[in-house]
């Protein structure tokens, strides 16, 4: 028997169990399943006679290591920060790993050792990282294999609400991790290249520069640009390409709306604001506004950021009630991030019937035999439930499949790895339109030709 040791048993993995759980008996796996919370570990793996789900520090090396030892094959689940320290366990006993997360430098630098010990460890499986990869490489391949030259490649992902679910003036809900959708953006000027030109858009401006993506049948989206465009010139073999970049997906409007936070200073996270604890949604948003003891700070935020009398991008932060008197419990002051994310949190949940969406769009444009050939790539996943997310979905079915894959000696690559080889991508691209999730490719008729391709 095959075994697979999974570390983390929170909601992206709910999918990825339910593949594995549901395929133990034909695939003759065990699967073991450890969380924190053992109970949570426990409830996923019920009523499977292949399975068990424990309470586990996996922090702990002592803790861990009889597991990885027993395992085939290890998923680890935690956040990014901490799998360089199961991926030297599972090379010092001799041990397959998986990860959803993008590669570190540190795990870049055990590609060697890995391959020593005879094994992989396969990162960047999930949604993005991952089924971005799959589906580019998959058309960049074909494209190559014709004698195509890239021109440009565009890749865009967001992770939204469905549209049987989108009942509000952001046409947003969170999705996933709160504190990353406030953070998003920062850290650094957002940086790409552009007709041979490379570009830097700062974090103040990243949320009015961006570009209008219409969908069949989903309609207008808008993308902005993701911090770091370049690095994948490297990963899909692209090295000379005029214009790439990547960004992420929203629903046309939402920039704007965001950009209004942004200039405000609500979404920074780099000091405290003193005195929030004891601050009402009102008295914070009033914080980062000029003093004028007659104007409201209705009327201030309107003067702040320029905003006409019948402007709807007011009415959406009305919507959010940031002008309401409500305080939080607060045991300290927090950073203006922190308190944002409190005041988002409580209008952007997920109803208990609402579904999740996530959006994936590529445009590939190249020249072959003389033409200039445009190509438009397209994925929709809309959840089942508040437990297999079209987020659980895109992350852990992609995951599971290429662990079978593993298992069953299909993928034979070692060492430290991206799934961006025909081997990986190509069975599990097959396999997940069983799933409904499938990538639908459209040849643009009369696409633009610019100066450079002539």
């Amino acid at each position: 028997m095959k075994k697979i040791f999974v570390i983390g048993a929170g909601l992206s993995s709910s999918s990825m169990l339910r593949y594995f759980l549901q395929n133990s008996e034909k695939e003759n796996w065990l699967i073991r399943v450890c969380d924190q919370d053992g109970d949570k570990a426990a409830k996923k793996v019920s009523n499977y006679k292949n399975a068990e789900g424990f309470a586990l520090d996996a922090l702990d090396p002592e803790s861990r290591e009889e597991h990885i030892v027993w395992a085939d094959l290890v998923v680890s689940m935690l956040p990014a920060r901490f799998h360089i320290e199961i991926a030297k366990d599972c090379i010092k006993f001799k041990t397959n790993l998986i990860t959803p997360s993008y590669i570190s430098d540190e795990m870049k630098a055990l590609h060697k050792a890995a391959e020593e010990a005879g094994i992989i460890i396969m990162n960047e499986i999930g949604v993005d990282p991952g089924l971005d990869h799959m589906s580019a490489k998959k058309v960049l391949d074909e494209i190559e294999a014709k004698g195509g030259k890239m021109h440009i490649f565009e890749s865009f992902t967001g992770g939204l609400v469905a549209p049987e679910s989108d009942n509000n003036p952001w046409n947003y809900k969170f999705t996933w991790n709160p504190r990353n959708v406030v953070l998003a953006g920062q850290g650094g000027a957002a940086k790409f290249i552009q007709e041979g030109k490379y570009k830097y858009i700062p974090y103040n401006k990243l949320f009015r520069r961006t570009e209008i993506i219409h969908i069949d049948d989903y309609g207008y989206f808008e993308g902005y640009a993701n911090r770091d465009s370049l690095k994948y010139r490297e990963i899909y073999s692209l090295d000379n390409i005029p214009t790439i970049f990547r960004g992420t997906l929203r629903r046309k409007g939402f920039s704007r709306s965001w950009d209004a936070l942004v200039q405000i200073g609500a979404t920074d996270d780099t000091y405290i604001l003193e005195g929030s604890k004891d601050m009402s949604k009102r008295d914070f948003i009033n914080s980062f506004l000029p003093y004028n003891p007659t104007d409201s700070v209705e009327l201030k935020l309107k003067h702040y950021l320029k905003l006409d009398q019948d402007d709807p991008l007011f009415d959406k932060l009305c919507w959010l009630g940031i002008f309401e008197d409500k305080k939080y419990q607060l045991k300290a002051d927090i950073t203006p991030a922190k308190f944002l994310q409190m005041i988002l949190e409580d209008k952007w949940q997920l109803e208990p019937n609402d579904k999740d969406m996530i959006v994936m769009w590529h445009k590939f444009v190249y020249k072959l035999d003389g033409k200039v050939h445009e190509i438009n790539s397209h994925m929709i996943a809309i959840g089942e439930d508040q437990t297999y997310t079209g987020m659980s979905n895109t992350v852990g079915i992609p995951l599971a499949i290429c662990s079978k894959l593993i298992l069953n000696g299909s993928i034979k690559l070692k060492g430290v790895q991206l799934p961006i080889y025909p081997e990986v991508y190509g069975p599990i691209l097959n396999e997940l339109e069983t799933f409904g999730i499938r990538f639908i490719e459209k040849e643009i008729a009369n696409p633009v030709v610019y100066a450079e391709m002539t």
